[in-house]
C-alpha cells in the first residue's frame, strides 16, 4: 500500500500519495471532516455523563476513540459515495484523486477497529456494539439510496454512542438500557433516543444541500422522491422528537439544574429558527445555515443532558463548543456540512 502506482482516481489523473506521508493524513484529515466529528464526541460524552462514579482515566480513554468514531466512519462510507460526492463535494480528496479508496478503507476500518479495541478493553460487551457499528457503516450507502432507510439506518449507529459510553461501567448491563425499573434508567433511554432523532434531523436536513447531486446519481433521497416541502415536514416532526426526548431525559434524570436549562433552551430556540429557515428557502446553495443548527441543536442537546447530570464538567462542554464552532468555521466548503 505503502508505494501505490498511479492509476485512475475519482475525479482527477495523478499519483496518490503514499499512505504514510504528512499529505495523505492531512487529505485523511479533511476527508474525516474534523467539524463533525463533534458529533460522535457528545453522543459518547451523553453515556458517560450516566455513569454514577466516575473514573476518569477510564472516561478519558473512553471519550478518546468515541470523539473519533464519526470522522473515521465519515471516511468509510465516503468509499462508496463517490459518484454523488464528485457532483456535490468536487473539493473532497478522495473524489479529487488525491488518496484512494483502498487506502481509506485500510485506514478507516483500522482506526475503527483499534477504537472499538480500546473501548473493549474497558468492558468486554462493548465489542459487539463497535463491530455491529462498524457492519453498519460498511451497509450505509444501500439504504442512503432509498428514501426510508437513510436517516434511521444512521441514526441506530449514533445513537449506539451513547450506550458504549455508558456501557464503560462495568457495573451495567447492555439489557439495563431498555429497562425502565427507575427514574435514571428511563432518562437514559430518553437520551438515546434524543440522540437518535436529533441525528436523524441533521441526515434529513443534509440532503437538501445535495438534492440535485442526488437525483443525478439514483439516489432516491426523501426530497428526491416526495420533494422540498414534504422533507422540511419530515424534518420538523423529527426535530420535534428530538426536542421532546431531551427535555425528558433531563426531566427524569433527578439532577435539574439551571445551566443545564439554559443549554436546553437555547436549543430549543435554535432548532425552531433552523426549521422556519428550511421552510422559507428552496435554494439547494443557501441550505447550509439551517443544517449547520441542525448540526449545533445535536450538540446542544447532549450539552444540557451533560451538564445537567454533571455541572462540573461545564468548563469542558463549554470548551468542547467553542471547539466545535472554530471547526465548523473552518471547513473547506462553506455548503457542505
Amino acid at each position: 500500500m505503502k508505494g501505490e502506482q498511479k492509476k485512475q482516481g475519482a475525479g482527477s489523473h495523478g499519483d496518490y500519495v503514499r499512505t504514510w506521508s504528512l499529505g495523505f493524513w492531512e487529505a485523511f484529515w479533511m476527508t474525516m471532516r474534523p467539524y463533525l466529528i463533534f458529533v460522535s464526541g457528545a453522543a459518547g460524552l451523553v453515556g458517560l455523563a450516566f455513569i454514577p462514579v466516575i473514573s476518569y482515566p477510564g472516561v478519558v480513554a473512553a471519550f478518546v476513540p468515541l470523539f473519533l468514531s464519526y470522522g473515521l466512519g465519515q471516511a468509510l462510507t465516503d468509499c462508496f459515495q463517490t459518484d454523488t460526492d464528485s457532483i456535490s463535494s468536487p473539493y473532497r480528496p478522495l473524489v479529487r484523486g488525491l488518496i484512494s479508496r483502498k487506502q481509506v478503507l485500510a485506514v478507516s476500518l483500522a482506526g475503527l477497529f483499534l477504537g472499538t479495541l480500546v473501548l473493549g478493553i474497558l468492558n468486554p460487551p462493548i465489542l459487539l456494539l463497535g463491530f455491529l457499528a462498524v457492519a453498519g457503516l460498511l451497509t450505509y450507502t444501500i439504504f442512503k439510496r432509498t428514501w426510508w432507510g437513510g436517516p434511521p439506518w444512521n441514526s441506530w449507529i449514533v445513537a449506539l454512542l451513547p450506550v458504549m459510553g455508558r456501557l464503560v461501567d462495568r457495573k451495567y448491563h447492555l439489557q439495563w438500557v431498555f429497562s425502565s425499573e427507575n427514574s435514571r434508567d428511563s432518562s437514559f433511554l430518553f437520551a438515546v433516543l434524543a440522540v437518535f432523532f436529533g441525528y436523524a434531523n441533521f441526515v434529513v436536513m443534509g440532503y437538501f444541500k445535495d438534492i440535485t447531486a442526488d437525483r443525478a446519481t439514483g439516489y432516491r433521497t426523501f426530497p428526491v422522491v416526495f420533494g422540498w416541502g414534504a422533507n422540511a415536514i419530515a424534518s420538523d416532526i423529527l426535530a420535534l422528537l428530538a426536542a421532546v426526548f431531551a427535555g425528558m431525559a433531563i426531566i427524569f434524570s433527578g439532577h435539574i439544574n439551571t445551566l443545564g436549562a439554559v443549554i436546553l433552551a437555547f436549543a430549543l430556540s435554535l432548532s425552531a429558527r433552523a426549521q422556519v429557515l428550511i421552510h422559507r428557502t428552496r435554494d439547494e446553495g443557501k441550505a447550509h445555515g439551517p443544517i449547520a443548527h441542525a448540526v449545533r441543536c445535536f450538540i446542544l442537546y447532549c450539552a444540557a443532558m451533560v451538564v445537567t447530570l454533571h455541572v462540573n464538567w461545564l468548563a469542558f462542554v463549554v470548551a468542547f463548543y467553542i471547539f466545535f464552532e472554530l471547526a465548523l468555521r473552518a471547513r473547506p466548503e462553506e455548503r457542505q456540512v
